[in-house]
């Protein structure tokens, strides 16, 4: 089945599930659009023709884009007269796909509504209610070191070696260092020992600990 629509002063031969360029309709994108200009029907050998149009009968279609053409340059000169002219222009124009011929005054089938999503079965929590469950979980404790050497009964303040702060100085009191004697009698492989577990790679020597034991020390 065909038809013969007339819109935005030009005519078309249409059928259904055509695309189709015309003059731009005021209408978004998915929305349904129905031509009542129909100036011819046909359906096999069976052909109307209106007088203008035929009565009864319109053309439903469905916007698939609005769009604008190519450009085109529009240039005028005059002749000796030193006057040129260039314009450009891009046609804007709706494309639409053909979904339904009628006649006999048939009216186009309603669109079945979107469904709405179901609601979910629970409220995302507030940011603010997040942060604060978060900040009231417990930090995870680090894991226990065991100690490298046994703690003497006197502790000394080895946040006074230049490098030790309170964080570092908790290491190794882990570890069993809580004296200046201790550093001073370091040997390379107690220093090994240091560095592997503490990852210092080589800060004992660098900064010079047993030398700054010993002064503390008062030796």
């Amino acid at each position: 089945m065909f038809a013969v629509i007339k819109t935005g002063g030009k005519q078309y031969t249409v059928a259904a599930d055509d695309l189709l360029k015309v003059e731009k309709l005021e209408a978004e994108a998915g929305s349904t659009v129905t031509f009542d200009e129909v100036l011819m029907v046909g359906n096999g050998a069976d052909t109307t023709v209106g007088a203008p149009v035929v009565e009864g009968a319109s053309v439903v279609a469905e916007v698939v884009e609005q769009g604008r053409g190519r450009k085109i340059i529009i240039f005028k000169k005059r002749r000796r007269q030193n006057s040129r002219r260039r314009n450009g222009h891009r046609q804007s124009f709706t494309l639409v796909k053909v979904t339904d011929i009628l006649t006999g005054g048939a009216k186009p089938a309603k669109k079945a509504a979107p469904k709405k999503a179901a609601p979910k079965a629970e409220k995302a929590e507030p940011k603010a209610e997040k942060a604060e469950a978060k900040k009231a979980e417990p930090k995870k404790e680090e894991a226990a070191v065991e100690p490298l050497f046994t703690a003497p009964e006197g502790k000394d303040d080895l946040k006074k070696i230049s490098g030790v702060g309170p964080v570092l100085e908790k290491k190794l009191n882990a570890l069993g260092i809580t004296s200046y004697e201790q550093i001073i009698g370091f040997s390379a492989e107690d220093i090994a020992r240091v560095d592997e577990v503490l990852n210092f790679k080589g800060r004992i020597e660098r900064d010079n600990w047993v030398e700054q034991a010993k002064e503390l020390a008062g030796k």
